[in-house]
């Protein structure tokens, strides 16, 4: 037996805005543009993907599960992350190396400091 790793379903009050904002941040393409179910990937035919699907109620606590990136430039992607709509994210999380951010629907996401050579 096997899996694959097929996507991560996003719940959303707006899939196509917050689908259409990731796949900007991330650099993706989008494979399903329906209104209620927005999907995009790395490339079309490479998993996983982020599915974007409608839910009624807004977030309200701090997500369970969330994105850590590793950026070349940590300093440049938190600024272009922010010019696009992100804000800055308090999860009790201290001073850290890495900075925590929100989309514009509130989920949080990690930008951990540049790779290490």
């Amino acid at each position: 037996m096997s899996l694959e790793w097929e996507q991560v379903m996003v719940d959303s009050a707006d899939p196509e805005a917050l689908g259409r904002w990731w796949a900007q941040a991330l650099g993706w393409v989008v494979v399903n543009d329906a209104p209620d179910e927005f999907e995009i990937r790395p490339a079309p035919d490479r998993l996983p993907g982020l599915l974007f699907t409608t839910v009624p109620e807004r977030k309200t606590i701090k997500n369970r599960l969330h994105l850590d990136f590793r950026p070349d430039d940590h300093e440049a992607e938190v600024a272009r992350l922010l010019a696009l709509g992100a804000r800055h994210a308090d999860v009790g999380q201290g001073e850290q190396s890495w900075v925590t951010l929100a989309d514009p629907e509130g989920n949080e996401f990690c930008v951990l400091g540049s790779p290490r050579s």
